[in-house]
């Protein structure tokens, strides 16, 4: 009787420990839960950053090296071993200093209004995910490669109603193959003034520094402030003195072509709101400057010409975390068009774009084609972040609705078939993974540190030698719709990469890095 009452008994306190237990696992996976999602479904808001994922932290690194390699100017802290001072002269003729800055892609060409696109693109990314580069320990970096470009637009703006858009000239340049450090050609500027206005040019550099202002705005506030009140004059001027920089400076519809300037003016007017919260810009917005340019419910792609689909993103935004403002009836219509954007995007909604490789990649052009799935992917993955944020169940496609997590899946997708989960088995970032491009159509990287060239460094365009140079982090074009590559270094619509390709890569793989709430002000 005895030894069965001990048996009992110890059977009863084993029973009592498993339950305890399980209510401990129970309770654990709510916390967990509460404050981290992870790829593979929703949760409730997360709250600070969780477990930095290797893979795209490893990736993030890697990435933001490229802006290194395209400083331009006098280098600080230079890590790049083959890369040194350049284009110290420029602007020299107009007696201002343009030496900083970003050469754009393979080139030393400084084209403002892509450089532009990119300052503004990074400041966003740091915006809202900044948290997560500094868990990754890179936001550091980011900042430092955001204010080089962003120092150089500064510079770049004089007069309230000027800007210098351009340091070289296109035809000149690329009569060379020469290391920039050597560079010895004629770096001719070109302006856009009140008499001959580039509108589209002076407002994505008002967002580029609209942007900014609220990046550094907590770190270092007289930059801030600086940056501030240039955006103010050059949104100011853009809008005043309207006109296409394409058709007033005809030379430039070669390289940068302009197919119009009201996204421009929407995209610039809805940074200056978030930095400033002056109604006026949200009255600009909604009012009929929106009415003009939105094109509401015709979704469109996102790159350094068509800003629309980041500007219903942007005004999403607002929607999803300010009460007050989400009432409005025209920026219910950014919303909804914003939708039309995400629901195009995911495979399986029924308005699903047929513009996609066989794997999935959103596929738009054979030059450059990795622009439009990079950037495509970065907004998906801040839209899906701000319906975890707000609580936003789902979005409604036709007949179908998705989740958060939809979103942020085809992101994964794009960010894991550029990292190499592709048909060729290779990564179109180079540095990443065992398999990348050796022939970047990139002159520095091509050429010897230590070549005396001039000009004339063609045998280094032509060479059958993989680049002696690593241009580290570099997105190269991409594939063409039927998935090949050709790494060849002359092969420039696939292997040059550029900086305003890197700003959409930096901000999709700091939105997958780890994961965190976005914040719902800016301010």
């Amino acid at each position: 009787m005895g030894e069965e009452k001990k048996s009992g008994g110890c059977m009863g306190w084993f029973i009592v420990l498993i339950v305890v237990g399980a209510i401990a696992l129970a309770l654990g996976f709510t916390l967990r839960n509460k404050f981290h999602h992870d790829d593979d479904g929703d949760s409730p808001v997360p709250g600070p950053p969780g477990p930095v994922a290797q893979k795209y932290g490893d990736a993030l690194k890697i990435a933001l090296q490229f802006f290194d390699i395209q400083k331009s100017g006098k280098l600080v802290n230079n890590e790049i071993s083959w890369r040194g001072d350049s284009g110290l002269d420029d602007g020299k003729e107009a007696s201002l200093d343009l030496s900083k800055g970003m050469y754009d892609a393979g080139d030393h060409m400084k084209f403002g209004f892509p450089m532009a696109y990119t300052a503004t693109v990074l400041s966003w990314a740091i915006l809202e995910y900044g948290d997560q580069m500094n868990k990754a320990n890179q936001l550091d970096s980011a900042k430092d490669s955001l204010k080089w470009i962003t120092d150089y637009l500064i510079n770049a703006h004089p007069e309230p109603n000027v800007l210098y858009i351009q340091v070289g000239d296109p035809d000149i340049d690329h009569s060379c193959w020469d290391r920039p450090e050597g560079m010895t050609e004629k770096r001719p500027l070109i302006q856009i003034n009140a008499s001959t206005p580039g509108t589209e040019v002076a407002a994505e550099t008002a967002a580029a520094m609209a942007s900014a202002s609220l990046v550094f705005k907590s770190s270092d506030s007289t930059y801030s402030s600086s940056l501030l009140k240039h955006a103010k004059e050059l949104f100011t001027f853009a809008d005043k003195h309207r006109g296409s920089y394409s058709e007033n400076i005809p030379e430039v519809q070669k390289y940068y072509n302009s197919t119009g300037y009201g996204d421009e003016l929407l995209w610039a007017a809805s940074w200056l709101y978030h930095a400033t919260k002056d109604q006026t810009y949200l009255d600009y917005v909604v009012g009929s400057n929106g009415e003009t340019y939105a094109n509401w419910g015709s979704p469109t792609w996102f790159s350094w010409d068509d800003k629309r689909p980041g500007t219903q993103v942007l005004l999403s935004r607002v929607s999803f975390f300010d009460s007050k403002a989400a009432t409005d009836a025209s920026l219910k219509k950014y919303k909804k068009t914003a939708e039309a954007v995400m629901c195009g995007l995911l495979p399986k909604s029924p308005t699903a774009t047929s513009s996609r490789t066989r794997s999935g990649l959103i596929w738009i052009s054979d030059w450059n084609a990795l622009q439009h799935p990079v950037a495509s992917a970065f907004l998906a993955v801040v839209y899906s972040d701000y319906m975890l944020t707000s609580r936003a169940q789902k979005i409604q496609c036709d007949s179908a609705s998705f989740s958060a997590k939809d979103l942020r899946k085809f992101a994964l997708s794009q960010a894991n078939y550029v990292l190499g989960d592709n048909p060729m088995k290779m990564s179109y970032l180079v540095g990443y993974g065992d398999k990348y491009s050796q022939f970047v159509h990139h002159r520095g990287a091509s050429i010897p540190a230590d070549a005396t060239t001039g000009c004339k460094g063609w045998q280094w365009l032509e060479s059958d030698q993989p680049n002696p140079n690593v241009a580290m982090g570099a997105l190269v074009g991409g594939p063409f719709l039927n998935e090949s590559f050709v790494d060849d270094r002359n092969n420039s619509m696939q292997t040059e990469p550029s900086t305003y390709n890197s700003a959409a890569i930096v901000g999709l793989l700091s939105g997958l890095v780890t994961t965190s709430s976005v914040a719902t002000s800016f301010t």
